[in-house]
């Protein structure tokens, strides 16, 4: 198994708001993120849902699965309703991560990227049922990806964080309000990732 791939390119961009993003590496050793990577992506429900823009339905490229408490319905976004339930993978993740976000979290977001091919364009989580300047934490494992970000009013103002196994990114104050993020398409060979984001539901 190729484990230095995922390690390639590590690092971030200076400057880095640290009021918009804190980025942990490691937050996982590689056993566990070895493991948690291949439980995830064999085990979870996945699915491609489909997604409007600019009046066309499109398929979104990368697959995702929507875990959380009894009641956590995210239908309101157009995305995702009737959670999965927790499963022990994931609440001892939950349980590493709500210390250092400092928020009870009650549902979490997978998204699995297959390739170099599956991506999420530039977008902000502000739906409603996450309310104003949300919480949300990430968790990587598997291949780097590049985390953007973007100043909504100039374009021109951008960083980069270099998402590595096993990592962890906290997204706070006025990043979706003011910000938005992507994970962009490579023309690099990409091997398999899995995202979590895990985020308060009102």
């Amino acid at each position: 198994m190729e484990q230095l791939s995922f390690f390639a390119e590590a690092g971030q961009s200076k400057g880095l708001p640290k009021e918009l993003l804190e980025y942990r590496p490691e937050l996982f050793n590689q056993t566990v993120s070895d493991y948690l990577l291949q439980k995830f992506i064999t085990e979870a429900p996945w699915k491609q849902t489909v997604q409007k823009m600019y009046d066309k339905e499109v398929i979104t490229p990368r697959l995702s699965a929507w875990f959380g408490d009894p009641g956590t319905d995210y239908s309101a976004t157009g995305k995702v309703s009737n959670p999965n339930p927790w499963t022990p993978e994931l609440l001892m993740i939950k349980e590493k991560v709500e210390p250092i976000a400092g928020v009870k979290f009650n549902s979490v977001l997978l998204n699995y990227y297959r390739d170099g091919n599956d991506s999420v364009a530039w977008h902000s989580d502000r739906e409603s049922v996450l309310g104003k300047n949300p919480i949300i934490a990430s968790v990587s494992f598997g291949q780097v990806r590049s985390f953007d970000i973007r100043n909504k009013a100039d374009h021109s103002e951008k960083y980069s964080v270099k998402l590595e196994h096993g990592s962890f990114l906290l997204m706070k104050g006025g990043l979706q309000e003011n910000w938005e993020h992507r994970i962009a398409k490579s023309s690099n060979p990409m091997k398999a990732r899995v995202n979590l984001t895990f985020r308060v539901v009102i």
